[in-house]
Order: structure tokens, then sequence, then C-alpha cells
């Protein structure tokens, strides 16, 4: 079982992009899906997430009101829409699961925010 990421690439300040997150030999019906980023020289941190059970969703601070994570109805993608990206956006994007209590991450995306 894999996550495969895509969707990212460069975009201007201001610019959108919308990540997605493949589930390849399972669905995602029931877990929990995870969105990190990491930026050079800095640790890995959390941005969204979304429930398997209510669609319920969380955001770090950093990013609420520009970004909204979702799931499709056939439950094999989450996406990540990004819009108002600024500099500080710029990272390697995951997703991330854990399956019988096994993490599962995904390759990685870049988005890079640049003029």
């Amino acid at each position: 079982v894999q996550l495969v990421e895509s969707g990212g690439g460069l975009v201007q300040p201001g610019g959108s992009l919308r990540l997605s997150c493949a589930a390849s030999k399972f669905t995602l019906d029931y877990y929990v899906i995870g969105w990190f980023r990491q930026a050079p020289g800095k640790e890995r941190e959390g941005v969204s997430c979304i429930s398997s059970s209510d669609g319920s969703t969380y955001y770090a601070e950093s990013v609420k009101g520009r970004f909204t994570v979702s799931r499709d109805k056939a439950q094999t993608t989450s996406y990540l829409q990004m819009i108002s990206l600024t500099p500080e956006d710029t990272a390697v994007y995951y997703c991330m699961t854990a399956v019988a209590g096994t993490p599962i991450w995904g390759q990685g995306t870049q988005v890079t925010v640049s003029s």
C-alpha cells in the first residue's frame, strides 16, 4: 500500500495550487489523512487533517482560511486546496495515514512560491 502525492510546482505569491494524495492498493474510508510540510532547514510540521468518520477537519493557524482539505467520494484521494500562497508556504508537502498502526507517508511534492 502506498500514498502518491502530486500537484506541486512553482507559483507566484498570491497564487493557488491543489495537491492530491492518491491511495494505491487500499481505500481511505477508515483512515485519518494528514498533510504535513517541511521547509528547508526546518522540522516537518502538521498542516491539516481530515477525519474518516464525519469529515471533520483541522488546520494549523498559519494556513487557516487559505487551505482546504477534502477527500473524494470514492475514498481514494485526498486533496489540499491552497490559495493566497506566500513564500512562507514553500516546502515539500507530504500526506500521511496509518494502516494497522503503521504510518504510511507519500513521497512528497515540492511547492515553491516565488516571483
